[in-house]
């Protein structure tokens, strides 16, 4: 198993160059094809009213004009990044279709979906507020969420895995494999309340760390029992470990677009501070 197809979401925000690096690290790392996706911003896109000369007489016709030329900029960009780091297989798709659904369409055909943490700060012409929640929950494949802030590699060497024996916290594990072989160390990480004396139980630790050796990688376990609150016990956690990489699972379900995250999950998307794999 390996990442072979890597899909990056591309966007005008200064984060999306360094989201295509990651991905570019990664995509060379695992022998991959990356593809960069940009939605044009026809059906979903927001145009900055001084972009348009007040008295055009075909707004919308300069309307999309400006929305096309600026995701060619994008793409030309794209192209001159990845192919300045050396040789690698890649493309671009300009998808004229709302942002979440042209992700969660060709991401299924990917191995891997990039996409950048939330940035309230950004420019406000961008309309997918949600996407990497809506994206996770929707997408059936491993979603790897950038920080939008600090720098990051593409290769991960110290991996923490939040691991609590739930359905979500397996299928994360199972998805993140390629990126843990490449892992000098992992640690598997059960973060749980005071008051949830019964969860334990459902680890199996010994058994999670021999399915991980047969597998080639060398994985140790933290149990930690705290009184704050999860989400943050766990990024303070990942900080001592000096840890790379969080994966964990997407907790939640996604109901007529209305999604329900859980408050660890979200609390995560929201602080995180290293890159994390995340599954649903």
């Amino acid at each position: 198993m390996t990442y072979r197809t890597i899909l990056v979401h591309l966007d005008r925000t200064g984060a999306s160059r360094a989201r295509t690096e990651i991905a570019a690290q990664c995509a060379r790392a695992h022998g991959g094809h990356l593809v960069g996706l940009i939605s044009t911003g026809l059906i979903d896109g927001i145009i900055p009213a001084e972009e348009i000369l007040s008295g055009a007489t075909d707004y919308i016709a300069e309307c999309a004009d400006y929305l096309r030329n600026r995701a060619e900029a994008i793409s030309r960009e794209f192209r001159e990044h990845v192919s300045s780091g050396g040789p690698l297989s890649h493309e671009v798709r300009l998808i004229d279709a709302v942002t979440v659904d042209a992700v969660v369409r060709h991401g299924r055909a990917s191995d891997l979906v990039v996409l950048g943490q939330r940035d309230d700060a950004a420019v406000k012409d961008i309309t997918a507020r949600d996407l990497p929640q809506q994206v996770v929950m929707e997408v059936g494949r491993p979603v790897l969420l950038v920080p939008y802030a600090g720098h990051f590699e593409g290769v991960a060497t110290n991996v923490a895995v939040a691991w609590d024996g739930s359905r979500e916290a397996s299928v994360a594990l199972r998805a993140a494999l390629p990126a843990l072989k490449l892992a000098t160390k992992v640690t598997l990480l059960s973060c749980r309340a005071v008051h949830d004396d019964g969860a334990d139980a459902h680890l199996l630790v010994p058994e999670v760390v021999q399915y991980l050796q047969r597998h080639g990688i060398q994985a140790t376990f933290e149990r930690e029992v705290t009184e704050i609150d999860v989400a943050d016990a766990l990024l303070s956690r990942i900080s001592d470990l000096g840890a790379n990489l969080l994966v964990m699972g997407g907790y939640g379900h996604s109901r007529f677009r209305e999604l329900m995250l859980g408050g660890v999950t979200r609390q995560i998307l929201a602080q995180m501070t290293v890159p994390v794999l995340m599954a649903h």
